[in-house]
């Protein structure tokens, strides 16, 4: 603390941004301040009513940095990087922004529309983020069948499918010139920003241009278009006469905020995003907006001409944010602006309300259910690791084993396991195969569930049983039997019947159907393996190496018979000899 106090002393007067670490020098928290010496000072003075996150913050403070900016709108944007960079603990952050995905027009000769995930400063123009990946592919899929750009990422000798489909103008064949690829590129942004009567209007001209012209193919091409435009266009809900705006809407309930953004593009809500915000606890709302304005806009492009807000912020935060966005920011009181933005506060409300009832059913299906079962089996603890084995085979043949874990009511599938059975290879026997694998899990005491679940009756479970405890362990072990789902305990020949409707019940049999998936997988694995073996194996020239290229190159059997020599030829390690010597044996066998 007095290397603390040393450097407060020294804290300069002019504007910048600080930094706050732990002892372990971790970044916890990252703000902006016009003048530095002020503001990080009132962090460590004794008298100033903070909150509870701040207080728990400051006690965390083992050290700080500054860094002086030559304004406030650089220490704005620098602290927006910061806090992208180092994503600190007592930030209001947006909750996974990580993942959030953007659409991305190319910074190439011929861009290209595609998805990502990831903001490259490479030329490129970006649009999002979206909170709904189902719509954003969606809307990708739409925009490629109204503008026919390209998607191929390298230029082929010769037009593709997509060209002679339509879906592409084949800018690699020179069937268009780059002037009037980029007319596409420019109607695709104006669409995504919203802006589709002046999209309307400009192919209307070009499209009556071409029909002058006599260039028919050219028209009838910019008039499908223009029907394709206009048919998302009546979706759209007519707003106003006002111009471009984006009305940002607050909600919190039970310690959560969401923020939600409604897109006016022309007098049209064009579209919504709802984001969950974190480290809002003991926050005013003016301050959630601030941080969230920052954090958002630092992202996606602004194209409105003025941000609706839900609350007055301070005249320092709204002066630097406008200049910074180059926009308007006002907390409209009455009128159509106020409605819009009563209408974004109600739909985050209702995203808030809607967020929690679905957590409410995810805790009733897991964790819930895991205390159901508890209950249920009078089990001595609560059951948060569970691991179910299941054994597959077709007459003894390829027999598996598989382990799926489920924590918490959750699969984890990380920890899954799969066996190969050795001891019951071409005899059917589930018991001796279910003694193999409960000893080569069991043989040592690490990482032991609260819950052994065996797929089947009780002699299953007798099987199971004399291994495990055999190895010295407690752990309490079940059984479950498929035809009436019934459970069988260890000392008991009666089983317990869950109630039909519990979520004991359906906890159990989705690590049931979640053991026999995985088991099954593996087991028709192994048989497709073994028969394309089989087939092979007198082939001359076709050994291990060229057989597991043929199958992964054709992916089965028949597949193989059918290909031509050149096909086969074409497969890594195979040559044209091997591929002729394949190409007759399969004759043979059609004319045998």
């Amino acid at each position: 603390m007095d290397i603390l106090h040393e450097k407060l002393k020294t804290l300069p007067d002019a504007p910048g941004v600080y930094l706050m670490k732990d002892a372990r020098d971790k970044i916890i928290y990252v703000g902006k301040a016009r003048v530095l010496k002020n503001r990080v000072r009132q962090y460590f003075q004794s008298g100033k009513n903070h909150g509870a996150k701040v207080k728990a913050m400051v006690a965390k403070i083992a050290d700080f940095e500054t860094i002086i900016t030559a304004g406030e709108v650089e220490a704005l944007i620098l602290e927006c990087n910061l806090i992208k960079k180092y994503r600190p603990r007592y930030n209001i952050s947006l909750k996974d922004d990580k993942s959030y995905p953007y659409l991305r027009i190319t910074a190439e000769d011929f861009p290209r529309i595609i998805l990502t995930q990831r903001v490259i400063h490479d030329g490129s123009r970006y649009f999002g983020p979206y909170t709904n990946g189902l719509a954003v592919k969606e809307t990708l899929a739409l925009l490629r069948k109204i503008f026919p750009l390209r998607t191929c990422k390298t230029f082929a000798k010769r037009p593709c499918l997509e060209f002679h489909i339509k879906r592409c103008l084949a800018p690699c064949a020179k069937k268009i010139s780059r002037e009037d690829y980029m007319s596409f590129v420019k109607s695709a942004e104006k669409f995504l920003e919203g802006r589709t009567a002046q999209i309307e209007r400009e192919l209307s001209a070009q499209m009556n241009e071409a029909a002058e012209a006599l260039n028919f193919e050219q028209a009838a091409r910019l008039r499908d278009i223009l029907a394709a435009i206009r048919k998302v266009t009546e979706k759209q809900k007519i707003v106003t006469d006002m111009g471009d705006a984006d009305a940002i809407g607050l909600a919190r309930l039970d310690g959560e905020t969401c923020a939600q953004i409604f897109f006016i593009r022309e007098g049209k809500v064009t579209g919504r995003e709802s984001f969950l915000l974190n480290g809002t606890d003991d926050e005013i709302a003016a301050q959630i907006v601030t941080e969230f304005i920052k954090q958002y806009y630092s992202q996606a492009q602004i194209s409105a001409a003025e941000i609706l807000l839900p609350v007055t912020l301070s005249e320092d935060d709204s002066k630097i944010l406008g200049k910074w966005l180059g926009v308007k920011l006002i907390e409209p009181k009455r009128g159509v602006k106020r409605s819009l933005v009563e209408m974004a506060n109600q739909n985050a409300e209702k995203f808030l309300a809607e967020e929690s009832a679905r957590r409410q059913l995810q805790n009733a299906q897991t964790i819930g259910a895991v205390e159901e079962l508890k209950n249920f089996l009078n089990l001595p603890k609560l059951p948060r690791r569970m691991e179910c084995f299941d054994i597959s085979h077709i007459q003894g043949a390829e027999t598996v084993a598989s382990m799926v874990v489920f924590e918490d009511g959750l699969p984890d599938k990380k920890s899954y396991r799969r066996f190969k059975i050795h001891s019951t290879e071409g005899k059917p026997d589930d018991f001796l195969s279910m003694r193999e694998v409960t000893s080569r899990r069991y043989s040592s005491t690490d990482n032991l569930p609260d819950l052994i679940v065996i797929d089947g009756g009780l002699g299953q479970l007798s099987s199971a049983l004399e291994i495990i405890r055999g190895a010295g362990h407690q752990v309490p072990v079940v059984g479950l039997a498929k035809q009436f789902e019934l459970i069988f305990v260890e000392g008991s020949s009666i089983p317990v019947e869950l109630p039909r409707d519990s979520q004991a019940l359906k906890l159990m049999q989705r690590i049931r159907d979640e053991a026999h998936r995985f088991a099954i997988t593996y087991h028709r694995k192994l048989r497709r393996v073994r028969n394309l073996k089989s087939e092979l194996d007198n082939v001359a020239g076709i050994g291990v190496k060229r057989r597991t290229e043929l199958f992964k190159k054709f992916g089965s059997i028949d597949k193989i018979k059918s290909a031509t020599v050149e096909e086969l030829s074409a497969v890594p390690k195979m040559t044209r000899a091997a591929a002729e010597s394949l190409r007759k044996f399969f004759d043979a066998q059609s004319f045998a």
